[in-house]
């Protein structure tokens, strides 16, 4: 990790031990039909943007209990705060560049010091008065498959960067690269074997990272 200079982190199961969707779908009591999706999704199984439609639709999340959820403390994966300050020390940028929601990944944001221009996700809608879900803003990259890789290209385009590493546990995460120089597969929360297999490195832990960085 020496001669890096940048990493995108995807969010869900990689940076919190947990699947955004999945944590608003048990809160709307249909955790066990949407964790099912998700599970086919990050697998391969069906594109990113059918099995964002057919979650959410099963969902149908309102503002109020997103806004429940955006309370709790992010739970986070075992040395990942410690890996992000390493690399804010050497002054290596670090975006979140995930398929969950933007309302949810702004507090780990926070927590982590990442700046919110450095935040690529979706954006959830609300009727304004009501609070009920209306949709998902279809203009964000990552709402439609290969999205994280068009945000990668936007930010190798902007800034020039020659070495960014990109950290994820699901498909979509491995089909960013290219234009991701590495990719790292996450096993701390799910191992999946095509990323397993298709990764450059594999770890379970970022402390593994930071043992590597010394």
């Amino acid at each position: 990790m020496k001669d890096v200079d940048c990493v995108c982190l995807d969010v869900d199961s990689t940076v919190v031990a947990e699947e955004g969707i999945d944590a608003l779908a048990d809160a709307a009591g249909v955790g066990e039909r949407v964790a099912a999706l998700t599970k086919k999704a990050m697998e391969g199984g069906m594109t990113l943007q059918d099995a964002l439609a057919a979650r959410l639709d099963l969902i149908k999340p309102s503002r109020e209990l997103l806004d429940r959820l955006v309370a709790r403390k992010p739970p986070f994966t075992e040395g990942i705060q410690a890996f992000v300050a390493q690399m804010h020390s050497r002054n290596v940028p670090v975006f979140l560049v995930s398929g969950g929601f933007r309302q949810m990944l702004e507090p780990i944001a926070r927590e982590l010091k990442i700046p919110s221009e450095n935040v690529f996700a979706n954006v959830l809608l609300f009727e304004e008065k009501t609070g009920e879900f209306v949709g998902l803003d279809r203009s964000q990259p990552t709402s439609k498959q290969g999205g994280k890789a068009i945000v990668i290209r936007q930010l190798k385009d902007k800034f020039g960067f020659k070495k960014l590493v990109l950290i994820g546990d699901g498909i979509t995460d491995l089909e960013a690269k290219p234009p991701a120089d590495v990719f790292i597969g996450f096993g701390g929360v799910s191992v999946r074997p095509k990323v397993q297999a298709g990764a450059d490195k594999f770890i379970y832990s970022f402390r593994e990272l930071l043992f590597e960085s010394k």
